[in-house]
């Protein structure tokens, strides 16, 4: 059920004979018949701990007590009463002011005054309602809509005088609405790019308001997360170590099902995680392991138990040292799980030039391939994911880099070419039988077999 982690033949001949015969990365070919912590007999399958607990409320157990709900909605009734009955008197006093206003009426089903809450140093003479009278406690805040006959009711400002004029609620409504507009108004973009976001509009889960925001703030943050050359002070560990930990990542997830987002999490913590502590070699799947589980947690569901974390690293760690891994990578990475993602600026590059199925997967299988590759580590995430999207539409013989991908990448074709003739170079390499799990995976028919398509002996750009 769970093979996920590399042959222990490739393990000793990256990390010696003598030293991970006892803590390894687990192999797919022999179970551990002591560990029996997971079902192997089906698939595992997500329990909700909602079938375990009673219902509460959001609250606490307020809704539970009865003697507290009828006190509640007693309350309600007495409030209800004191706002209908000061309604009443406000509605008769505005007919009898000078300004001739004529009151609006409460609503004819619910009873509800439309008049607005008074502010508090707001001249209340031409109510003529006597201060002991009005308690702030009874009175609830109306609602009402934005096109009632609010342009009826003048209030009337504290330093205001009897000459000058009144702003009716309609009017500040519109002064708000005016500013905010102003605010949320964004450049359109240039002559011959495609508006992805105004198509979108009209559909709230787009949030095409702010996707321009989002993603430039995504490429502002990547410069808190540059990864150097970590290698140099690594004694224990090499790339190809480094490799063989992110192969057995990608197993997991894909027998665990979690997202694509989980596994590139997963690798930029451990790459952080590298890039500040020495670790050894028995310590480098614990490492692996903790990033994944964190990273489970951040964007999953239903994230995997500890148990599971443990039962595939066939028993080389326990409970607590996983946990104080866990807790490791937390403080050195300041908890800072908001990292921006090459997958994720794919996904968008992608969706705003409107590419096929089959192109994104064949992006996402060069996006995925280049995260075993120790030379892609200090690269841009978002332009690496600009490289690969390039790389894969070449690769298909469609039109090359866009007006459309340069505005919403903020790439030109300059800045990203040598990335893609490196990406190429990776494709062209002879697959490593203990790297097999990326090409693998992408040679399933539900990946549209992109593994299988034909390298590029040259990229003409």
């Amino acid at each position: 059920m769970f093979n996920m982690a590399p042959k222990k033949t490739a393990l000793k001949k990256s990390l010696g004979e003598t030293t991970m015969l006892k803590r390894s990365v687990s192999t797919r070919a022999k179970r551990n018949s002591d560990v029996k912590l997971v079902d192997e007999s089906s698939k595992r399958k997500a329990v909700s701990p909602l079938k375990q607990l009673s219902k509460r409320s959001a609250f606490g157990d307020i809704t539970n007590d009865a003697d507290l709900s009828k006190k509640i909605a007693t309350n309600k009734r007495d409030s209800k009463k004191n706002v209908e009955t000061i309604s009443h008197v406000v509605k008769k006093n505005l007919k009898e002011s000078e300004n001739g206003n004529k009151a609006v009426m409460p609503h004819k089903k619910t009873g509800r005054s439309n008049i607005p809450t008074f502010p508090p140093k707001v001249q209340m003479a031409k109510a003529n309602i006597k201060p002991e009278k009005v308690h702030s406690s009874s009175v609830s805040k109306p609602t009402c809509d934005k096109t009632e006959v609010l342009t009826s009711v003048r209030v009337k400002s504290p330093d205001s005088t009897d000459n000058e004029l009144y702003l009716t609620a309609v009017e500040e409504l519109k002064k708000l609405t005016t500013k905010d507009e102003e605010r949320k108004k964004e450049p359109l973009p240039p002559p011959g790019v495609e508006d992805f976001d105004a198509e979108n509009m009209g559909d709230p889960v787009q949030v095409s308001e702010y996707a321009m925001d989002i993603f430039s703030y995504l490429k502002e943050r990547e410069a808190k997360f540059v990864i150097d050359n970590y290698m140099e002070r690594q004694t224990s560990i090499n790339t190809a170590m480094r490799a063989l930990l992110v192969d057995w990542l990608v197993e997991i997830q894909e027998n665990f099902e979690l997202n694509h987002e989980t596994l590139y999490l997963a690798v930029k913590l451990t790459d952080i995680y590298l890039s500040k502590v020495t670790v050894s070699k028995e310590t480098l799947q614990l490492v692996g392991a903790a990033a994944i589980f964190i990273a489970s947690k951040y964007d999953e569901r239903m994230a995997p138990m500890l148990e599971e974390m443990l039962y595939v690293c066939d028993g080389a760690y326990d409970k607590k040292e996983l946990i104080r891994m866990e807790i490791n990578i937390l403080n050195k990475v300041g908890f800072e799980l908001g990292i921006p993602l090459s997958y994720r600026f794919l996904r968008r590059y992608a969706r705003c030039s409107k590419v096929t199925l089959p192109v994104l997967t064949l992006a996402r299988y060069i996006l995925e391939l280049s995260l075993m590759e120790y030379t892609f580590v200090s690269e841009s995430d978002s332009k690496l994911a600009a490289a690969a999207l390039l790389l894969a539409l070449k690769m298909k013989e469609i039109s090359g880099w866009t007006k459309t991908l340069q505005y919403y990448s903020g790439y030109s074709l300059e800045e990203i070419k040598d990335l893609v003739l490196k990406l190429n170079d990776m494709l062209k390499m002879k697959p490593k039988e203990a790297l097999s799990t990326v090409r693998n995976k992408y040679s399933h028919k539900i990946f549209f077999e992109v593994a299988k398509e034909p390298v590029l002996a040259e990229v003409n750009l």
